[in-house]
């Protein structure tokens, strides 16, 4: 593959390449969340190497598909149709329909045992699930949700710019970006209970939507960020509000 390196003599490039970095970063922000709750498992002293691994794996997993246009977009093509009798045409099952139906079932089934982990396991037993857990079964967790994830990743690049140089450097400054902050992240989600069990609700929104988009029914992400954001900034409100409310002082009765 041939890189034309004077298209950066242009400044539509240079715009395109940070308009690019910048969707790289908004996309990637799930990404991070997940590893962050994942590498929790391990313990303390491991957890930043294991985040780091995540990453760079994400954006091995990124340059990777990129190299493999062709090969993602031969993926849209269907692989088998089902006649089901409730839909006025053949369905055509593509490869993409089945990675992210795949990935998404993942994201849901995993971000539900963890929700069901905070709820129901004392001290003790997250302590013992975190002994149990081994980078290797944390790296391939990871692994799978990067590749269902830099499927977005990339057909928001095809979309914005055809040049495939460009694409990769926006991911490998996005990736950076997302390196230097993803320790503030994960410290600033598992310190506040709140704030993770929001985060794994928002992880099954997307494994939710993910799957929708295996069976054809496109939801605007849009919706989906904004959802998130708005969220995010509620409940940021609610702990400011925790921090200088005083707690609720029961009246004693009269006739005690």
């Amino acid at each position: 593959m041939n890189f034309d390196f004077s298209v950066f003599s242009s400044p539509q490039t240079w715009v395109s390449l940070l308009t690019l970095t910048f969707m790289e970063i908004v996309l990637g922000i799930d990404n991070i969340i997940f590893i962050s709750i994942v590498v929790n498992r391990l313990p303390q002293e491991q957890q930043a190497r294991g985040r780091s691994i995540g990453l760079l794996l994400a954006l091995l997993c990124r340059i990777g598909l990129l190299l493999s246009i062709s090969w993602i977009v031969g993926l849209k093509a269907a692989l088998f149709t089902l006649n089901l009798p409730w839909l006025d045409e053949p369905f055509g099952v593509s490869g993409r329909d089945l990675i992210l139906l795949a990935g998404g079932l993942f994201l849901i089934g995993k971000s539900t045992t963890e929700i069901h982990t905070k709820l129901q396991g004392g001290e003790e037993e997250e302590h013992a699930s975190k002994g149990g857990a081994t980078m290797q079964s944390i790296i391939l967790q990871i692994i799978v949700i990067d590749i269902v994830f830099s499927f977005d990743s990339i057909l928001t690049a095809v979309g914005l710019v055809d040049n495939v140089l460009i694409m990769i450097l926006a991911v490998i400054l996005s990736m950076g970006v997302m390196l230097a902050f993803s320790g503030v992240v994960a410290d600033f989600v598992n310190r506040n209970p709140t704030i993770k069990m929001l985060a794994l609700s928002f992880l099954i929104m997307i494994g939710v939507m993910l799957v929708m988009e295996a069976f054809h029914k496109e939801i605007e992400k849009g919706y989906i960020y904004f959802a998130m954001f708005f969220s995010l900034i509620v409940e940021t409100l609610n702990m400011r509000l925790r921090k200088k409310t005083p707690p609720v002082q029961l009246r004693e009765s009269q006739y005690d």
